[in-house]
């Protein structure tokens, strides 16, 4: 891969963030949007593929017919920067992809997520061109204290798996409004979507987190979060559900989606307008729990926090984020941030170490 080019001030940045059943590009010339596309992949289209590995050349085709169609040359880049996958945990920052890294995203031997798409399309594109590919703080960051990753029961240790990207970059940019370092602050972050993790970072580094993917925290609009151990032990050897039945149904098929019908909280919001007092149960209890998570964050953080953030989809709910400033307000200033700008903070990684802000590290 090609160095970057110290004297160089503008560099055009293709960030990639897939998911499941689409694959989001944008084009930064340094911080300022040239271009954004949401390419949607049917379900038809990706049940073709029965490993998911085996769609690699077909969201590949998409990206680049998509810079064509809008007359981007791949010779105008000068970095790709993706969403990473389900590699081994690593410290925060911006990471070069190497072989190794590569070998991991598509490795047979670990769960492979779609997000693996960001680094295995960056590192083709950017090969091609002989420019830098890197991943920014993905899922897998891991900052725990140790005395986080204890559970009680030996051989089962708590991990790292969170929005550590949107997290980052959110909790970064309330430090930069509130005039602070982020590396001098201590924050709540509740990344609040379909999934809710909520992170205590101290001093730049967040040294625990509920692992929303296990089945840790608050239940959210699609997972259980947290549930009495025994009953679901009894539910696993009643015969009633397989394995993956029970998987999907904590973490795809449960929570607001199992009480409700539904995974949109907008659609819960119409219920509850209408009168449906369930609904108010449900979204309130919800809120309950982000709440209790956030207030296990502040005995984490000594009870020293410079600011609790909301952020993520839910936070565009006034009643949602409502609920939980009742509950947590009097601990620290609350400040929201709705929604979530991951494919910029994907070109701000990258642009850093283009900058010579940050050194790329080695996976």
């Amino acid at each position: 891969m090609g160095k970057p080019d110290a004297l160089q001030t503008i560099f055009r940045i293709l960030a990639i963030n897939p998911g499941s059943t689409s694959t989001k590009i944008a084009l930064y010339e340094n911080q300022t949007l040239v271009l954004e596309e949401t390419i949607r992949h049917s379900n038809e289209e990706v049940n073709r593929y029965p490993n998911i590995l085996d769609q690699r050349q077909m969201r590949l085709d998409c990206v680049l017919y998509s810079l064509k169609k809008h007359n981007i040359p791949l010779s105008l880049l000068s970095a790709v920067v993706g969403r990473g996958g389900l590699v081994d945990p690593i410290d925060s920052g911006t990471y070069i992809i190497n072989e190794r890294m590569l070998n991991d995203l598509e490795g047979s031997s670990r769960t492979v997520h779609a997000s693996a798409f960001g680094g295995i399309l960056a590192y083709t594109i950017a090969k091609s061109q002989g420019i830098p590919a890197y991943v920014v703080d993905p899922i897998v960051v891991d900052e725990l204290d140790q005395n986080a990753k204890l559970t009680g029961f030996p051989g089962i240790e708590r991990k790292s798996i969170f929005h550590a990207l949107n997290q980052k970059s959110v909790a970064r940019r309330c430090a930069q409004d509130m005039g602070l370092e982020y590396e001098n602050g201590r924050f709540i972050v509740a990344h609040m979507g379909g999934g809710i993790t909520v992170g205590a970072h101290r001093y730049g580094r967040v040294i625990d987190v509920n692992d929303a993917l296990s089945g840790e925290g608050p239940f959210t609009p699609e997972r259980t979060g947290a549930v009495p151990a025994v009953p679901l032990i009894h539910l696993c050897f009643s015969g009633e559900y397989t394995e993956q039945e029970l998987v999907d149904k904590i973490t795809r098929k449960g929570g607001m989606t199992a009480y409700l019908g539904t995974h949109d909280l907008r659609k819960c919001e119409r219920l509850i307008k209408e009168g449906d007092e369930y609904a108010v149960l449900v979204l309130e209890s919800m809120a309950y729990q982000v709440s209790k998570e956030i207030g296990a964050m502040f005995a984490v953080l000594e009870g020293r926090v410079d600011a609790i953030v909301l952020t993520g989809g839910l936070a565009y709910s006034t009643r949602f984020t409502g609920c939980i400033k009742e509950r947590v307000g009097q601990i620290a200033p609350i400040k929201v941030y709705p929604g979530e700008d991951e494919m910029l903070a994907l070109a701000q990684g990258a642009l850093r170490v283009l900058q010579g802000k940050e050194k790329a590290m080695e996976y």
